[in-house]
C-alpha cells in the first residue's frame, strides 16, 4: 500500500498560534486556564492537559480571581473581557486575527442595522464558541441560521445583513444566500440591494481546502479523514471527501481504523480538519503502515 498525508491538511494559522501561545505561557506560569477546549480535538486537548492546561467553562470563569486565562482562537464576546477586568484576570488572548476582524465587522454592521431597523443573520452553529463571540457583538440580537427551519426567525420585510462563521462550508453559505434572496423577493415582490447585504466571511484558509481536498480524494483509492467529532469544520471537510470518494472514512484516531477498509494495492490518503494536529495524522499513517500485508490479503 502507498500511504500519504495531505500536505494542506492540519492546523490553520489561528489554531497553531493559540496552541503555541498556550505552550509558551505554560513554560513560565504556575497555572494556566483555558476558556473551553483550545481546539475541537480531544487528542490534542488531552496532550495539553497533561502539560498542565486547565480547561474551564464560563460558569467557572466567574469564580476565578487573580489568575491567567487563555482566550482560544474562536474569540470571545465583550462580556468575557469585562468579567476579566472585574475579577483581576490576566487574559492571554489567542483570538484568531480573522475572527477578531469579523467581530469588528459584525459590530459595525449591527450598529448600522439598529438605525435602519434591520437584522444581523449569522450562518453558523448555535452555541459554537465563535458564534457566541459574534452574537455578543450584537447584544445577542443576531439571528443564527443553520437549517432551513431557522429561516422562519427572519423578518423578510426588514433589511438583512448576513455573515458566516469562519469555518462553515462555502457551498452552504451561498445556498443560504440564495434562499434569503428568494424569501425577500417573495415577501416584497421585488429584490434590491438595500434589502440584503451578504458577506462571505468564511476564512480562505478553510474555503481553499475544499478544492484541495476534492483533488486529494480523487487521487487516492481510500481516504482516512482524521478529526475530532466536535469539529464543525471537520464534518464539512469530510463531506467534501465523501462526495468525491465513496471509500472515505471519518476517524478520531488510529484505534477506529478497520483493516477491512483496505486492499493491498490501495493508495491511501490521510487528511484532516483545521483542528487536526499533524502529529495525529502521522500517528494514523504509522498505524496503517504497521498493518501486516498478510492480514490485508486474508481480509480481501
Amino acid at each position: 500500500m502507498e500511504v500519504t498525508i495531505d500536505k494542506n491538511s492540519g492546523y490553520c494559522f489561528g489554531v497553531e498560534f493559540a496552541i503555541k501561545m498556550a505552550e509558551d505561557e505554560m513554560e513560565v506560569s504556575d497555572k494556566l486556564y483555558c476558556l473551553g477546549d483550545i481546539v475541537h480535538n480531544d487528542m490534542e486537548v488531552r496532550r495539553l492537559r497533561d502539560k498542565g492546561l486547565v480547561v474551564i467553562d464560563r460558569e467557572q470563569l466567574q469564580e476565578l480571581n487573580d489568575c491567567k486565562v487563555l482566550i482560544r482562537a474562536h474569540g470571545e464576546p465583550p462580556e468575557t473581557y469585562k468579567m476579566a477586568i472585574e475579577n483581576n484576570i490576566e487574559l492571554i488572548d489567542a483570538s484568531c486575527p480573522v475572527v477578531l476582524k469579523l467581530q469588528h465587522r459584525v459590530k459595525t454592521a449591527f450598529d448600522k442595522m439598529e438605525k435602519e431597523e434591520g437584522q444581523i443573520v449569522i450562518y453558523g452553529k448555535k452555541g459554537h464558541a465563535e458564534v457566541i463571540g459574534l452574537t455578543g457583538q450584537t447584544l445577542e440580537k443576531a439571528i443564527v441560521v443553520m437549517e432551513d427551519k431557522d429561516l422562519e426567525k427572519i423578518d423578510f420585510t426588514k433589511p438583512v445583513t448576513l455573515f458566516s462563521q469562519t469555518t462553515k462550508s462555502t457551498k452552504g453559505f451561498y445556498e443560504l444566500k440564495a434562499k434569503i434572496e428568494e424569501r425577500i423577493k417573495a415577501e416584497k415582490g421585488e429584490f434590491n440591494e438595500f434589502d440584503f447585504n451578504a458577506n462571505d466571511s468564511i476564512c480562505r484558509q478553510v474555503s481553499n481546502r475544499e478544492p484541495q481536498l476534492q483533488r486529494f480524494a480523487q487521487e487516492n483509492d481510500v481516504i482516512i479523514f482524521v478529526s475530532g467529532k466536535k469539529s464543525s469544520n471537520g464534518k464539512a471537510l469530510y463531506q467534501v471527501c465523501k462526495n468525491e470518494n465513496e471509500r472515505s472514512y471519518f476517524v478520531e484516531n488510529e484505534a477506529e481504523i478497520n483493516p477491512d477498509w483496505f486492499k493491498p494495492t490501495d493508495r491511501i490518503g490521510i487528511c484532516g480538519a483545521t483542528s487536526t494536529p499533524m502529529w495525529l495524522m502521522e500517528q494514523v499513517m504509522h498505524h496503517i503502515n504497521s498493518l501486516e500485508e498478510g492480514t490485508l490479503l486474508e481480509n480481501n
